[in-house]
């Protein structure tokens, strides 16, 4: 399973299981039932109570466990989480169950993909998860969804779940304790969110990488910066990746002759400071792929070697690290695209274009408000890119007496891409503005297509005009993704 695929999740999907699947799933569940017949083999969940509890008998009855299961974690709070986190949770709950190490009921599995098909959502509350033993919250929220319990959307209308499912022509799950625990007992919402915000950051990092070299074509920087063999004695994969792509989109540029010897930093040093961006989202994308790879739940079954085996593969620290990566590398590119933008609107920086772009200053005050705007969305990013990850406490009688609070990094890092996205929006949005109001056509191709588009698009700030929308607009056409 990729990222592309649960971007793919917000909307109706079909999702087929195959003839494997259904085997490994169908063997789990046989060895699962001979497990549970020996009465001298203990088995956290479906025998006994949950978490510091687990030294007390659960409930006899398979259906009453279920209920012992979910009704306790029923304590979320907050708004509902936003549809495409929790569509694509339940897809990499699906794969994870779909691997055959779980014990649930092919059932369950089937139930899932069913619903993929429609447009349902269950409503899951956005705070209460520290992801130690999972997502317990919030999954437990989306499984009582799917039995006809508490509420969902459909056609992004709220309802009482059993509703919900009439609607969407859905048959509420039935479940015992051990299908309720594995739906429960896992990292997905906080991969989810990873993969998600990963994707929107990575697509606002590729446009930082071109509107840099827009801005450089439209001032009349000399692109030395970019010189292959200065990035290549500075010995960082990701510089050199990223300078790589610069070079291409800069191909054909002519310097004005106009600007000093050095560009300020947000220049100068835009392919060291992306690059070490770039460094850092190959190591959260490794993260995310071993997660969406891998197999969260406790215990595991493993068949063949008549093994039932309790652990810890619902701890989600790699993705607390990953997400906490993700936020400073946000925090950092954010500041660059301001940075930016304060340079173009700077009539002493902007090589004599007018100050805030305006087409007739005093009159008319262009980017004045957009600027403002990205100041602001700066802040609340670096007022949220403390690491969750390093604010460990104790719960659950000390049961769970370190917690990585991934959940929380990741929904963060989920917030912050959106506003750096928003950046790179602004930022588009201030290259286009400043060609009408003086600025050079661009020299390179590649830069002067970009320019185009964005002039396609968006009329010039003239007269002045809310330009909130026009914003997302831009946003949407240099990172070609709508986050």
């Amino acid at each position: 399973m990729h990222g592309d695929d649960l971007r793919r999740a917000a909307a109706p999907l079909p999702v087929l299981l195959g003839s494997a699947v259904r085997a490994r799933v169908d063997r789990g569940r046989t060895y699962l039932r001979s497990v549970l017949a020996d009465d001298e083999r203990p088995v956290y969940g479906a025998k006994t109570g949950f978490g510091a509890l687990v030294g007390f008998a659960g409930r006899a009855d398979e259906a009453d466990q279920c209920d012992n299961t979910l009704a306790h974690l029923g304590a979320g709070q907050g708004p509902d989480l936003p549809a495409d986190i929790t569509r694509a949770a339940l897809l990499v709950r699906a794969w994870s169950l779909a691997q055959g190490f779980s014990g649930v009921s092919g059932h369950v599995v089937d139930g899932l993909a069913a619903m993929f098909a429609t447009t349902l959502v269950p409503a899951v509350p956005r705070y209460g998860s520290v992801g130690a033993s999972g997502d317990l919250i919030p999954l437990a929220y989306a499984t009582q969804a799917l039995r006809g319990r508490g509420h969902a959307y459909v056609d992004g209308e709220r309802l009482p779940a059993a509703e919900a499912l009439r609607r969407a022509d859905l048959a509420p799950l039935a479940l015992d304790g051990r299908d309720a625990l594995a739906l429960v007992n896992g990292t997905s919402v906080t991969t989810a969110a990873t993969s998600l915000a990963l994707d929107c950051v990575r697509a606002s990092h590729r446009a930082l990488c071109d509107l840099t070299c827009l801005l450089a074509d439209v001032l009349g920087c000399d692109t030395g910066f970019l010189e292959p063999r200065l990035i290549a004695a500075y010995g960082h994969p990701g510089a050199t990746a990223v300078a790589t792509r610069m070079r291409t989109t800069s191909a054909g540029a002519v310097p004005s002759g106009d600007r000093p010897l050095q560009e300020p930093y947000s220049i100068r040093c835009s392919p060291q400071l992306l690059g070490a961006a770039e460094d850092a989202l190959r190591y959260v994308d490794g993260v995310v792929a071993a997660d969406l790879a891998s197999v969260s739940d406790n215990p595991l079954f493993f068949p063949d070697d008549d093994l039932v085996a309790h652990g810890g593969n619902f701890f989600g620290q790699p993705a607390a690290f990953a997400a906490d990566v993700l936020a400073m590398v946000t925090a950092s590119l954010g500041n660059l695209a301001e940075r930016q933008l304060d340079l173009l609107v700077d009539p002493a920086r902007n090589t004599g274009l007018p100050p805030m772009l305006a087409a007739g200053p005093g009159r008319q005050h262009g980017l004045q408000g957009v600027q403002l705007a990205t100041t602001a969305f700066v802040a609340e990013i670096r007022r949220n890119a403390v690491p969750a990850s390093t604010q460990s406490l104790p719960t659950n009688l000390h049961n769970q007496d370190v917690v990585p609070l991934g959940t929380q990094a990741a929904l963060r890092a989920y917030d912050l891409a959106e506003l750096l996205w928003l950046l790179c929006g602004s930022l588009a949005l201030g290259l286009r503005q400043a060609v009408h109001v003086g600025g050079r056509r661009p020299t390179a191709a590649r830069c002067a297509a970009l320019l185009d588009a964005l002039a396609d698009a968006i009329q010039p700030v003239d007269p002045d005009r809310p330009l909130d929308a026009d914003v997302r607009v831009a946003a949407e056409l240099v990172t070609r993704t709508r986050c």
